[in-house]
């Protein structure tokens, strides 16, 4: 059930019990505005939200049970990538720049690959290849990429990355480029608001690395998988990952803890490319 089909659903159900929706939208806590906004789908319902509407309405538990679920389940939605290709990859750039300009702080974790946003553009183009994009594509998506990464010299935003060490040592170009690439984390690390900390190999883990994910203020999780890229809105399953995010930003090494490690393995690179 989408988030159309639930809103005609709780709509359907406060008509067949004769309550008006003023009535309804006082005893659910809400205003009338959010419950019209909830109705017509211009608005998506929390499971909390469907509870106390149906409270109000008067419904059996099993009836809000099952709406409940139902909430849960249209608070996430998926995308697969085959119809983001489809559509343009660059498009979807360009969303994730609309959504970055208006967050206040981003959380990202990554225990696969460089973050976007601290990406090279060689190490872009290496990712993006994997896409089998045309290369008129692959220019567009690449140069959105690029675009985006002036939200880091945006002062008012608060920007946090976790990265596990994998991360820095994955071969995605060549080694004078790994290093390249290496020294832009370090870099970037200075700047005031961003805070970029690396969870090291050395340590006890009591976390799974599961997958990479990104936390835009409190309100949404986008999650990338194999097949799709997974939209998270429902709070509590946004807490779980903001749980997750704090758990590995805690054991992580930080400022110039952090950057002695980058550049040790910089420096790797540097003598693997000076040998090569």
């Amino acid at each position: 059930m989408n988030r159309a089909q639930l809103g005609a659903a709780l709509r359907a159900l406060r008509v067949a019990s004769s309550k008006e929706a003023k009535a309804v939208a006082r005893s659910a806590l809400m205003s009338p505005s959010k419950l019209s906004k909830i109705e017509n789908a211009k608005l998506a319902a929390s499971a909390t939200d469907v509870e106390r509407i149906l409270t109000a309405i008067g419904v059996s538990d099993e009836v809000k049970a099952e709406y409940a679920e139902a909430a849960r389940a249209s608070a996430t939605e998926a995308t697969a990538w085959r119809l983001l290709k489809r559509i343009g990859v660059h498009k979807g750039q360009q969303a994730a720049k609309a959504l970055e300009a208006q967050m206040s702080m981003l959380r990202l974790f990554q225990p696969v690959l460089v973050p976007g946003l601290l990406q090279t553009p060689e190490y872009i183009r290496a990712v993006l290849q994997r896409h089998n994009l045309s290369e008129d594509a692959l220019t567009r998506t690449l140069s959105g990429r690029l675009e985006r990464q002036a939200v880091l010299y945006d002062n008012a935003k608060a920007l946090r990355f976790v990265i596990t060490e994998p991360v820095l040592r994955w071969r995605i170009v060549p080694p004078q480029m790994m290093a390249a690439q290496l020294d832009r984390i370090v870099s970037i690390s200075r700047l005031s608001h961003v805070d970029i900390r690396v969870v090291p190999l050395r340590i006890q883990q009591h976390d799974i690395a599961n997958h990479a994910f990104v936390i835009r203020d409190d309100r949404m999780v986008t999650v990338e998988t194999v097949h799709a890229e997974v939209v998270v809105t429902n709070p509590r399953d946004v807490g779980l990952y903001v749980d997750k995010f704090d758990g590995f930003e805690r054991v992580a090494l930080s400022g110039n803890e952090m950057r002695s490690l980058v550049e040790g393995i910089r420096d790797d690179f540097l003598r693997e490319q000076e040998t090569g």
